[in-house]
């Protein structure tokens, strides 16, 4: 790659909103700052142009002369300090990085066909990070990421489609709508990432001591209900109309020293024989524990989250990607932005772009009702 000076700018990001497909990315490049020597384009679009993604990215390709595009489909999008919803909107993020840094990852639907075309890549660098997008209709997706992360070696980031209508996402110079893909980068790429989760804890962590497939019967030796009740309190337990997307199972994960946990929704309650039931198999002697999703709670650790992003820092920020899930931004937070906002007062103004999706990734694990920040420093 042709050498730059030391002040020249490696990323830009740009939104554009329009009545229709060309129009919303025609405003997006009107606002996108050509980056010399860019080599790697990053695209969200929101669902009103989910049918004609490949054709936005065939235009962006066509501009900007960026071969390499990622991204996918939300159901909003953002970039600075702008969110948008319910509107035609494509965000864009253009970086340069050094020749061979990066690979791009093609759709996969299988866990080890594919990955041999990278081979002569993965054996020459050092994979640190992935940022990848999924299909969430495939019935394998977990243990595509799990295969993924196993076989590279990365550190897997991103997030999953949010669409009312056609699923699609970008890898390299492919469009698909299945499977797992996005852009592999090796450990000369500066990144730093952090995840934040939006709920309170309610009791502590127990055992499940008696399950079938989704369906907790036992919990530390006791009727599975009669301790969700004695965890949500007295004034949930009795009417348990009103926990439906307010109270969760949450997973924790092993060999985790943050306390992470993956939030499960509640898909039904057996008051007869006291069982509940969750949006995940289980296992018994495996760990779980109830929260509420809490706006307080979810400010407090994403505060939390940027100021232990902001001790990682080798150096200031160049760009980022913030990728939000659906039942946060203005439904957890009552107004568009908040989340933007504590970005840029924590972390300072940088490019950035991001989405909101129908599930998160972070570190190969599947999580919901979570933000997921990248740094490129």
């Amino acid at each position: 790659m042709e050498e730059m000076p030391a002040d020249t700018p490696r990323f830009a990001s740009s939104l554009g909103i329009g009545p229709d497909w060309s129009q919303a990315a025609k405003a997006c490049l009107d606002g996108l700052t050509l980056v010399p020597g860019a080599n790697l384009g990053i695209v969200y679009v929101t669902d009103a142009l989910a049918d004609q993604f490949s054709s936005i990215v065939t235009l962006l390709r066509g501009v900007t002369g960026v071969r390499d595009w990622v991204g996918t489909v939300g159901l909003g999008v953002c970039a600075g300090s702008v969110e948008l919803f319910d509107q035609p909107a494509v965000s864009v993020l253009l970086g340069r990085f050094d020749g061979g840094s990066f690979t791009a990852l093609p759709p996969l639907t299988d866990a080890t066909v594919p990955l041999s075309n990278l081979e002569p890549w993965l054996r020459d660098h050092a994979p640190l990070l992935g940022l990848v997008h999924g299909d969430p209709r495939h019935a394998r997706l977990p243990d595509l990421l799990t295969d993924l992360a196993g076989r590279t070696g990365c550190f897997l980031v991103g997030g999953l489609t949010a669409s009312r209508g056609e699923q699609a996402l970008a890898a390299g110079p492919l469009v698909s709508g299945e499977g797992v893909g996005g852009v592999l980068f090796d450990a000369d790429v500066p990144v730093v990432t952090g995840l934040t989760q939006g709920s309170t804890v309610l009791g502590g962590i127990h055992t499940i001591t008696r399950a079938e497939k989704h369906v907790v019967m036992e919990i530390d030796g006791r009727p599975a209900l009669e301790v969700f009740k004695q965890d949500i309190g007295p004034e949930l337990a009795g009417d348990l109309r009103r926990v439906g997307g307010l109270v969760f199972a949450g997973l924790p994960i092993q060999g985790f020293d943050r306390g992470d946990y993956l939030m499960r929704n509640l898909t039904a309650i057996d008051l007869e024989r006291g069982w509940i039931a969750i949006g995940e198999n289980l296992n018994n002697g495996q760990p779980i524990l109830f929260c509420r999703r809490d706006r307080d709670a979810a400010l407090a650790d994403l505060e939390r989250m940027l100021e232990q992003v902001k001790r990682r820092l080798s150096g200031p920020v160049q760009a980022g990607i913030y990728i939000s899930c659906v039942a946060r931004g203005r439904n957890l937070f009552g107004t568009d932005g908040v989340e933007l906002g504590l970005i840029r007062q924590h972390l300072g103004d940088f490019p950035l772009t991001g989405y909101f999706a129908g599930g998160e990734i972070s570190n190969a694990q599947l999580y919901g009702y979570t933000g997921v920040l990248t740094l490129f420093l």
